[in-house]
């Protein structure tokens, strides 16, 4: 039976390819001509949706981690951080370039009037440091602990971008909260996580 940590380099070409899947597909349909009547809301939509797709997935390695009793997926979480910031890049160049054609005043107007806009930007900001120290020269720079810290960022990210989406739809708000519920699970995967790693007052009273 091949070692966990073989089947995870076996797995890494597969999860880049079905990483970039969702771009090709999309980049397809334009030159097809196939992105609807509105193609700049079209494209807006579904570089969002992977973002958070991505975000959702990449916050699930840890809890899989221990279902599977494969630590090596640990190996999968930066590529995958890495694919939720490219679609949100998109997203957020789809939105400034095709939508706003930069136009500062108009972004700023949108910013005031529409929350979701304010939102979906502070989830894009905070992917921002998680991208660019993403790399184990970084990881050494700031120190492990350090680093983790910096990363719990993806938590803000990931909340930014539920309640962006869900700001942002007007009837249907099935998918926001079906994405929302899948984050709550995940943060409360954490918090329980942490609760039992952390020793009660008495034991550590005890210790002393």
């Amino acid at each position: 039976m091949p070692k966990p940590g073989l089947i995870i380099r076996r797995l890494k070409p597969l999860v880049f390819a079905a990483g970039l899947a969702p771009a090709a597909i999309l980049a397809w349909k334009g030159y097809q001509q196939d992105l609807g009547g509105n193609p700049v809301e079209f494209i807006t939509h579904a570089t969002g949706d992977w973002t958070i797709r991505f975000l959702l997935i990449t916050l699930s390695i840890t809890p899989l981690r221990y279902i599977t009793s494969l630590p090596d997926l640990i190996r999968l979480r930066r590529m995958l951080g890495l694919f939720a910031f490219f679609y949100g890049t998109l997203h957020m160049l789809t939105y400034v370039w095709l939508d706003q054609f930069f136009s500062l005043s108009s972004m700023a107007h949108d910013i005031v009037k529409h929350p979701f806009i304010t939102a979906g930007a502070t989830g894009f900001l905070a992917m921002v440091p998680l991208a660019v120290t993403s790399t184990a020269g970084w990881i050494r720079r700031l120190g492990g602990r350090r680093w983790q810290l910096l990363h719990r960022l993806i938590y803000l990210s990931a909340t930014a971008g539920v309640i962006h989406y869900y700001w942002l739809v007007k009837s249907d708000i099935r998918m926001p909260l079906f994405y929302g519920a899948i984050l709550a699970l995940l943060l409360a995967f954490r918090v329980v996580r942490t609760l039992r790693r952390k020793p009660s007052p008495r034991l550590a009273t005890a210790a002393r």
